[in-house]
Formats: structure tokens, sequence, C-alpha cells
């Protein structure tokens, strides 16, 4: 097989691996193989796959909505839901929102450096940016939503998310500025958002992401046993 030219400069250039290297190589599709550095040549590195050593998991079901931060903060927070168990990431265009100039494939370049970090053979979806109140209108009604709400009564997030009923389960993260009081009553209106609350402190939505994340999946999602 022919790694890209990313790949292949990664490999040989960064990583320094000369020709016998092995390693391990996934496509999303496959599982995880090892493999061995066939060739390296100016038009790129050619491996050969050798045997499998992990059989292809199925891709996570979690959804991940957020609201787009700065770059270095947004890398950060993709990196961070992909490690966490997110199976589809959706940028959401909100009235604070503070980076209007989203560029798709380097969130999806993150989002594979970050599977590969963690050993994580099913590649991440990136959709395209779509507004708050287009994504409530297309959101699946049996799917739950579950809204991280700054202004939420109480600190424990616990007693909303043991109440939930629905399997599949998605997560929205506000931008720094929060969610206006429009988006929220807009939130709060759909019949599949549970809000909750993230503790006594207030968060940074990137801090915010790591922290809903690590509850959600313990109490409803892949963590639980």
């Amino acid at each position: 097989m022919q790694a890209d030219h990313q790949q292949s400069h990664y490999l040989a250039h960064v990583l320094r691996y000369a020709e016998g290297t092995e390693l391990l190589v996934f496509n999303g599709r496959d599982g995880e193989w090892r493999a061995v550095v066939e060739k390296i040549t100016k038009k790129g590195v050619s491996l050969r796959a050798t045997n499998r050593e992990r059989p292809q998991s199925p891709p996570s079901d979690l959804i991940y909505c957020f609201a787009p931060l700065k770059v270095g903060r947004l890398d950060y927070m993709i990196q961070k839901a992909v490690e966490m168990g997110a199976g589809t990431l959706i940028p959401v265009i909100t009235q604070h929102v503070q980076n209007h100039r989203l560029q798709i494939d380097k969130l999806k370049a993150n989002a594979v450096e970050a599977a590969e970090q963690c050993g994580i053979l099913s590649l991440p979806e990136v959709r395209q940016p779509m507004k708050l109140d287009a994504l409530l209108v297309e959101w699946d009604p049996e799917r739950a939503l579950i809204f991280c709400d700054e202004a939420a009564e109480g600190d424990d997030p616990l007693p909303a998310l043991s109440k939930l009923t629905r399997e599949k389960l998605g997560l929205i993260i506000g931008p720094e500025g929060g969610f206006s009081a429009a988006e929220r009553e807009m939130l709060r209106a759909a019949a599949f958002v549970t809000p909750i609350p993230l503790g006594p402190r207030i968060l940074r939505a990137d801090t915010a992401a790591v922290a809903a994340m690590a509850v959600l999946q313990a109490v409803a999602g892949d963590w639980k046993s």
C-alpha cells in the first residue's frame, strides 16, 4: 500500500522511519494491521501489511455538537471529543460563536490524529457547520440531546442524566459567551433536549466539553457497565 503525501512526509522526515521498520496502520474499515516500511522514495513511502492485530471496531454512535471556538482551543476540543468517544462532530453556529471561518479539512485531520494517538480504529465523521435552529429541526427525536446549560438549577448533572430513557445520545456545548436567552429557550422547548448543570464553577467551553463527555459516558454512555 502507498502512504499519501502527508503520511509519507511524517513517516520519512518526522519519525525518520527506515525501510524495514514495523508500525501499526488502520483505515477505519479493515481493523488494525501490523505493517512494514517496504520502500522509501521521492514519490513516497510504500508499506506492506503483514497481519491483522485487531478487528474493526464499530463506530461510536455519540454525536457531539459544538460552537466553534478560537483556533487553539478548537483544536484541543476536537482532539478531546474524539478521545472521549464522539463518533460524529457537528459544528453549530450560534449567536455568540467566535470562529466563523472553519476549515473542515483541518478539523478532520485533527480528528484523525486524535484517533491515531489513542488507538481508535473508527474514524469520526466531521459534518459541515449548521445553525442551531436547523440542527434542532433536523434532529432525530429518538435521540436525546444533552444541553450543558450554565443557567441550569443546581450543580449535579447526575439526576437528569440518570432519567434518560433514549439509548441514542448527543451532546451540545455552547460558545465561550454562552447561549443567548433565545437559544436557551429554543433548546429547552425541544422534547428531546435534557438540560444539565456542570458543577458549581463556570467552565471554559473546551473544559466543559471534556467534563460533559466524561459524566455522560460514565452515566449513560459506553463507560457504563
